[in-house]
């Protein structure tokens, strides 16, 4: 019940007998009129502290524990002397008979009109203001019956509150009165008000999202959480549906027993659990840690998201109109032709069960079983049911789930042929596979099918790129290769590795390394034969190869070329971990792929294939064409002597300049390869003459104007003609080679700017930059020019302004949770021309001006930097050299690493 605003300052005048002016009390200490602030109040203080610190004492038995204790406390607070017609009723959560630490008081006033003002108003002041006293939250009202029905006619909450109503004090005819007009008004009202509620849950989802998949769910409001169930409990009210009650009570308890810990842990009435108090939420559950405790809240969201689902779907059959009845049912009776249907006493035909496959039909708009369907006999069955029903995009009926999980005999091992087409057609299913999927797991179904399953059920995933739990990404990334199977000559194997791929991060270590000997176990399982088995035993080792090659390694070195076509080995596995990393980049979230990625990895695909057909791997490690905007750049910044810049917004795809680049679209279609539209940002492109610094300026540069980096592109172009002006338009080295990568010494070993040693080719670095505006406008191409002059000439102290603002940046990020330190490694092998430094760092203002200045002051010459962004994590690659050219020592590398680990922190 809450329907007003503050309590009332000292001289206010009280709330009267409509309670309008009735509302939430002040943090503070209130004195009610002419009352004794101590005495009883102390009394239940000492109680309630008492009650939430017995370690005896926990769950359900402490909830209803301090329910009962507040219940006497409110009954010796109303006293034997309050008017008569007067009542005081529990509503809301506290009506339910349970109260968590720091739930509000939801309370209601209840009189016949036969009070006076001055006594009604008494009676509130002598209830209200000790509730303040003590510091504790109250919603209250204060009304007639008649107006408790008008305020319930108005205000969906407030009905749903008083189908909670339970006596406390005065007269219980009058509460009983009450309570039971307001379940006969509800169930009068069901046909127009559950659609109301289930758009009011509708919203409140949209708003608040699946607790299930969120790092700090609200514990009451998200999908799948405690307002989900009192919604269930007015469905159930109503007598038009129920919800299953299959494990429904104990996803509440769990649910409440975190927020209950919640509220202890923080000493604050909040619903949300934020990752910095997971830890202690979990201890104070006795849980191993904060991903125990998230895995067991997920579940039980999991539980109340099912039950809401099966619930609505009934409420929707029971309310569909009369006249809905099957359109080949009416037909045919209309035709007086074919079988004649059944009809029921009222005149309307029975619905129709429409064969879907062996043993399933459709029924009512769900999949059910046949009536002669044999669970015991046919082991198939749940498969073949699944199947049908997400290939026809129907829910699987909930008596037939339940029939399936008592009766159905397991499936023999390895799986026959019709299971293994059977799974793979629900795997194809598209969509429609994502509900059927979540009802066989809720039933048991998925876990005997496939038992390495459970340990990857409801696994919570802390990187923030992951929208999913690992359950639901491994289904969605099935869902997605769906659209891909087009591509690949093994679609069953393509579904199979998507929903495998990640089935090793149930256990510990490398999940790819670890998922291949499960994936090997789980294909013989299903009854792949031993050459398929180690296909798809591959796909789950290399799920990550094209996609961490293409961002983080030298395309145009020989040795990345030559490990990836080695360990991919054929065309076919090649073909399916092209299709299975665009899968699972989309399922991950819309950070992990873009038409820039798209275009780096079909690059990559395109150089393997190639060797795999036998073509040298030199031929597939040249520098690649310049496109046309990209030489006049270069010309342009040879001939000048200085930075030229184009900044453009950009919604297509492509990579500009870089490897595998296209030009940028303009026409909306979509990408070649099915990658999706890249979200709006600009693509930044500069050309300047080779001389240092220049990584730590640009990157300065653009982190003092606020832009934020997603990937770059850094390319080092020999002008091979200087007469006339017209570039070879081939580049010497690979994609995002570095701004000192091939520099070409000058008097002293200095560099000449715009030029070379003599003899030698002139060359450009150009430079393409993914970038977005943290917010407000774009910077104007002209400012930016002129802000990296004066970086490079060193007029402008980059430096200086960078840690201005990060002084002011830190103060807002004060209460967040501390990300994991930066980690730079040596990733060695992976090339014999360089060193390759791989960063892993939050990403931050001025990071990338960070490392190249360490780079720059370590002396190392960056032969080629691959810069990525992920959601808030940099992954960045350099491959670097010494003053010669030559790759570091091992010792000089590992040394690096440490200086640029510590320069991050």
């Amino acid at each position: 019940m809450r329907d007003a605003a503050t309590a009332p300052a000292a001289g206010a005048p009280v709330p009267d007998s409509t309670g309008r002016s009735a509302g939430n009390g002040p943090s503070g200490t209130w004195a009610c009129p002419g009352a004794d602030p101590r005495g009883a109040d102390e009394g239940y203080a000492a109680a309630r502290v008492r009650l939430l610190q017995d370690a005896e004492l926990s769950g359900p038995d402490r909830r209803r524990a301090l329910s009962a204790l507040t219940d006497q406390w409110l009954h010796e607070l109303f006293g034997p002397d309050a008017p008569p017609g007067t009542a005081l009723v529990a509503v809301g959560g506290y009506g339910h008979g349970e109260l968590s630490p720091r739930s509000d008081l939801d309370l209601l006033l209840l009189h016949d009109g036969s009070t006076g003002a001055a006594a009604l108003a008494a009676l509130a002041d002598r209830l209200w203001y000790p509730v303040w006293d003590l510091g504790l939250a109250l919603d209250h009202s204060v009304r007639t019956p008649d107006e408790a029905r008008t305020a319930a006619a108005d205000d969906l909450k407030v009905q749903l509150g008083l189908l909670e109503a339970r006596h406390l004090a005065g007269e219980a005819d009058l509460t009983a009165q009450l309570r039971t007009a307001a379940l006969g008004r509800w169930r009068a009202q069901a046909r127009t008000r559950l659609p109301e509620l289930r758009e009011y849950a509708t919203e409140r989802a949209r708003r608040h999202g699946e607790l299930r998949f969120l790092l700090e769910p609200d514990l009451k409001e998200a999908r799948g959480g405690l307002r989900d169930l009192t919604a269930l409990r007015a469905v159930a009210a109503s007598w038009l549906a129920d919800a299953p009650r299959e494990g429904l009570q104990q996803a509440r308890d769990t649910l409440l027993d975190a927020r209950d810990a919640l509220h202890l842990t923080t000493g604050r009435a909040t619903d949300r659990l934020a990752l910095q108090d997971q830890d202690q939420v979990a201890e104070a559950l006795g849980l191993l840690d904060a991903d125990t405790l998230l895995r067991r809240v997920y579940e039980a969201a999991g539980a109340v998201s099912y039950a809401s689902d099966v619930t609505w779907r009934e409420v929707e059959r029971v309310l569909r109109p009369r006249s809905a009845a099957p359109r080949g049912a009416r037909l045919r009776g209309l035709l007086g032709g074919g079988r004649r249907s059944a009809v029921r006493p009222s005149g309307e035909p029975v619905p129709e069960r429409t064969p879907l496959a062996e043993g399933v039909v459709e029924h009512e708009g769900e999949a059910a079983l046949a009536l002669h369907a044999r669970p015991d006999r046919d082991p198939v069955l749940p498969l073949r049911a699944a199947a049908a029903a997400a290939q026809a995009g129907l829910p699987l009926a909930l008596p037939a789930l339940r029939k399936l999980a008592r009766t159905a005999p397991d499936l023999p091992v390895p799986w026959p042929a019709e299971a293994r087409e059977e799974f793979v057609t629900l795997l194809g299913a598209g969509e429609a596979t994502v509900p059927v999927w979540e009802a066989m797991d809720a039933a048991g179904l998925v876990a005997r099918l496939l038992p390495d399953w459970e340990r990857v059920r409801c696994r919570p995933q802390r990187n923030p790129v992951h929208r999913y739990t690992v359950d639901r990404h491994l289904v969605e990334t099935a869902v997605r290769a769906a659209a891909l199977t087009r591509r690949v000559h093994r679609p069953d194997l393509l579904l199979t590795g998507a929903l495998l791929h990640d089935i090793g991060k149930g256990w510990p270590g490398d999940h790819s390394l670890t998922g291949e000997t499960i994936a090997r176990d789980l294909a013989a399982r299903i009854g792949f034969d031993e050459a398929d088995t180690r296909t798809l035993a591959a796909l789950v080792r290399h799920h990550l190869l094209l996609v961490e090659t293409a961002t983080r390694r030298n395309l145009d070195d020989p040795a990345t070329i030559r490990s990836v076509a080695e360990a991919v080995g054929s065309h076919g596995t090649l073909e399916l971990l092209h299709a299975l990393t665009e899968a699972d980049a989309l399922a991950t979230g819309p950070a992990a792929w873009s038409a820039w990625r798209a275009a780096l990895v079909d690059d990559l695909v395109s150089r393997v294939a190639a060797v795999l057909s036998g073509a040298a791997v030199a031929d597939q490690t040249d520098g690649q064409e310049l496109t046309a905007e990209g030489e006049r750049l270069a010309m342009e910044a040879w001939r000048t002597g200085g930075p030229v810049l184009a900044l453009r917004p950009q919604k297509g795809t492509g990579s500009g300049g870089g490897q595998g680049a296209a030009e940028p679209r303009t026409d909306g279609e979509a990408v070649p390869g099915g990658a999706a539209p890249e979200p709006v940002g600009v693509e930044l492109r500069v050309a300047l003459p080779e001389q240092p610094g220049v990584l730590p300026a640009v990157a300065g540069v653009l982190a003092l104007h606020k832009l934020t980096v997603r990937a770059a592109d850094l390319r080092l172009v020999e002008l091979s003609a200087l007469a006339g002006g017209v570039p070879e338009g081939r580049a010497d080295s690979a994609d995002r080679n570095g701004p000192d990568a091939g520099r070409p010494a000058g008097p002293g070993g200095t560099p000449a700017p715009g030029g070379t040693v003599t003899g030698e080719t002139p060359r450009v670095l150009l430079l393409t930059w993914r970038v977005a505006a943290q917010y407000g406008s774009l910077p104007q191409p002209a400012r930016l020019r002129e802000d990296l002059v004066r970086a490079l000439d060193g007029s402008l102290r980059l430096a200086a302004r960078l840690a201005e603002r990060e002084a002011a940046y830190r103060p807002r990020r004060s209460g967040a949770v501390q990300p994991p330190p930066p980690r730079a490694t040596v990733a060695a092998g992976d090339s014999a021309a360089a060193t390759v430094l791989e960063v892993r760092a939050q990403d931050a203002p001025g990071l990338l001006h960070r490392i190249g200045r360490a780079l720059e002051e370590a002396g190392v010459r960056v032969r080629s930097a691959h810069v990525s962004t992920l959601g808030a994590n940099a992954v960045d690659a350099f491959y670097l050299t010494d003053a010669a050219g030559s790759p570091l020592s091992e010792v000089a590398a590992a040394r690096l690493a440490q200086r640029l680990e510590a320069e991050l922190r």
